[in-house]
């Protein structure tokens, strides 16, 4: 038997046991990453460049392609160089960090999608009152909110798993140091303390999807009252993804920390973890940029602009 104290790595789950297959998930994971970095830094690099975009709902659309670049490096390169070298080890300060890094992105990203709700509330329900309730000032401090609470609350967490003794191996259940793995491997009843925090943090995400949901409901009964169809049909073709990708995050994040043990399995963990560490990151650009015409406008004539000096 071991504790924390001598464990000096630990053991991820591998995506795979044959070489070929290892290969295949370096290859699927690696086009999944490009496609997340080169869409969110068109995101990035447009809102900042293009003055027509320095808008609130444009303002919170960076910060989160700039949350999504972090949120999705934190996993899949440890997980693609594993897979490429054939080793399952990560360091028990990578892991910490790793800890540290998965929750404060997840948590950020659920705030921030929890905003550009509202904002989109404001926008459709009230918009005589927009400028007045999101000022540059307001968005400003909902951001720095956002990500203040973010890192405060993935301090806590991360501190307090991995203050706790572990006596039954090194090896996580998962492709990436998350808090439920490594509570597995605890040998005290103090984890329950741990359990505790994460069960009031799943309370505070179900009541940020609570509102987001409230949000919608609003703003759809506001959209069906819309007279033009191409209104209807522009105002849900921009609002609908957004909620698909939000319950998509808040369904799985919660079954992932919340789940009985008696239905885990690594293959269901596995498939979990993927929908919702690895899908939102990536799919993010390409739900905000293509439902958007403005943004791909933008987008284009950065992009042709660039073409024309080289």
């Amino acid at each position: 038997m071991s504790n924390s104290s001598s464990i000096t790595q630990f053991l991820l789950l591998a995506f795979a046991d044959t070489r070929e297959l290892q290969l295949l998930h370096f290859w699927l994971f690696l086009g999944i990453y490009l496609a997340a970095l080169l869409g969110n830094g068109l995101i990035i690099t447009t809102i900042a460049w293009d003055q027509h975009l320095h808008t609130p709902m444009y303002f919170f659309l960076l910060n989160l392609a700039l949350l999504d670049l972090g949120f999705i490096s934190t996993t899949v390169p440890n997980s693609m160089a594993n897979s490429l070298w054939d080793t399952r080890a990560i360091s028990y300060t990578g892991c910490a960090a790793q800890v540290f890094f998965f929750f404060f992105c997840a948590i950020v990203e659920l705030y921030l999608l929890t905003i550009m709700s509202y904002d989109r509330y404001v926008a459709i329900c009230k918009p005589l009152h927009y400028g007045t309730l999101l000022g540059s000032r307001a968005c400003v401090h909902m951001a720095a909110a956002a990500w203040a609470s973010g890192f405060l609350v993935a301090l806590l967490h991360t501190a307090n798993t991995f203050s706790l003794p572990l006596c039954k191996g090194n090896a996580v259940d998962q492709f990436f140091c998350e808090i439920p793995s490594v509570l597995k491997l605890s040998c005290s009843w103090s984890y329950l303390r741990e359990v505790r925090l994460l069960v009031v943090s799943v309370l505070v995400t179900f009541g940020c999807f609570v509102f987001i949901i409230l949000s919608y409901v609003q703003i759809f009964r506001a959209v069906l009252r819309i007279p033009s169809e191409q209104g209807r049909h522009k105002a849900f073709s921009t609002c609908l993804p957004h909620l698909a990708v939000v319950s998509v995050f808040f369904i799985t994040g919660t079954f992932a920390y919340l789940k009985p043990p008696s239905i885990s399995s690594p293959s269901l963990d596995l498939l979990v973890a993927v929908l919702y560490s690895v899908v939102p990151p990536a799919v993010n650009p390409l739900i905000y940029s293509m439902r958007n015409q403005e943004l791909k406008d933008a987008v284009w004539k950065q992009t042709t602009g660039f073409l024309r000096k080289i």
